[in-house]
């Protein structure tokens, strides 16, 4: 810690024995000309510092809302809120404005998705950099300010930030401006940093350093980091946890390794099969989830996503029209689902897994042979 960066109220967290974030039954609503739109339902989660947890789903599934509502962004007047957001013992929901500013950009920063339009077009990089540190550090003279500012640039790879600093956003490439963005996040060490889409539009090459950076940066500061995204090959690479999103609610969540070798519920089948994956037999195929994510406003009764559901004719009855799905114990302990199935592991491994990927199912099915076979 610099000379620059005062303590913070949340650094006493690091000791609680509680996680630095906790999310507990949140619930997100908008009220708008057409009805209530219910944005998230009954949310929970917890992280702790130095780990990271990934929040997958397709778009409207309200991995951003919830995110937003860690950092009190949603407008009070334009939105209901309900539940507990706890960052660093403190409560979110609730808290006033003039707290909650002091606590974004220094206890929790946001990395959005689109850098360009996150950066002021009018003013010079630098000034904004400097603008996120001094107000955490009225203190600070300018010119220790723009110091600041040059290694935090520095510190995540913009060549000749000494120069560079004094750029505008339009004079940067989208990769080195995902990199400005990360500095902004940085620069007053944040104990939790929300990463949303930090890799979107951004080609094969920039997407690696840009995870390399923030697992490089996480190790220096122990951060705690929740990675929004429709990727699961950035999942894989950065989550110790994996929460899937549908419809506004949690649907699984387990470890990473967990989630994806093993998942338990029939839309993390679908993300799965729906990815392309180079390691893959040649016989693999990719199988896309059928329809379209339900409208919010109207919500489908029962389990979301029984309408695209290729496996509801497994269950007993209507049951997963009629009655909404608790979320259960899985294989393993913490893994948790969102479903009515039975046995889904086993439907997994015997039928879904065939379909887009024999050569692991083969694998698979080799290994549970040789786990059973006499010794």
């Amino acid at each position: 810690m610099t000379a620059l960066t005062a303590p913070r109220p949340g650094d006493a967290a690091a000791n609680s024995p509680e996680p630095y974030l906790v999310v507990e039954d949140l619930t997100v609503k908008f009220p708008t000309e057409n009805g209530l739109v219910n944005a998230v339902t009954g949310l929970s989660y917890s992280l702790e510092l130095g780990k990271t947890l990934g929040i997958v789903g397709e778009s409207g599934s309200g991995k951003s809302v919830s995110s937003m509502a860690v950092l009190g962004l949603h407008d009070e007047k334009r939105s209901r809120i309900q539940g507990s957001i706890r960052v660093g013992g403190t409560e979110i929901i609730g808290l006033s404005q003039k707290r909650l500013n002091q606590m974004r950009g220094n206890d929790v920063a946001m990395i959005f998705q689109d850098a360009l339009a996150a950066l002021h077009p009018f003013y010079r990089v630098g000034d904004q950099l400097v603008e996120a540190f001094a107000l955490h550090h009225p203190s600070a003279s300018k010119r220790d300010a723009r110091k600041k500012a040059i290694e935090a640039l520095d510190r995540v790879g913009i060549p000749q930030p000494d120069s560079r600093v004094d750029d505008f956003p339009h004079q940067f490439s989208g990769g080195m401006r995902q990199r400005v963005m990360i500095a902004m996040g940085l620069i007053n060490s944040p104990n939790l940093l929300i990463a949303d889409e930090p890799t979107t539009a951004l080609d094969v090459t920039v997407q690696a350093q840009i995870l390399d950076l923030l697992q490089d940066l996480q190790r220096e500061f122990n951060s705690a980091i929740i990675m929004i995204t429709h990727d699961l090959g950035v999942i894989a690479e950065m989550a110790d946890d994996v929460l899937v999103m549908y419809a506004g609610r949690a649907v699984e969540y387990g470890s990473c390794k967990e989630i994806l070798s093993h998942p338990e519920m029939p839309y993390t089948w679908g993300l799965l099969s729906s990815v392309p994956d180079v390691t893959a037999s040649t016989d693999s195929r990719l199988i896309p989830i059928p329809g379209t994510p339900p409208s919010l406003l109207d919500p489908p009764t029962g389990c979301a996503f029984h309408p695209r559901c290729l496996h509801k004719d497994k269950v007993p009855g209507n049951l997963c029209s009629t009655e909404l799905p608790m979320l259960t114990p899985g294989r393993h302990q913490g893994h948790l689902k969102r479903c009515h199935l039975a046995d889904s592991d086993a439907i997994y491994v015997q039928e879904v897994l065939p379909e887009f990927d024999p050569g692991l199912a083969a694998e698979l099915a080799d290994t549970t042979t040789d786990d059973e076979a006499p010794r």
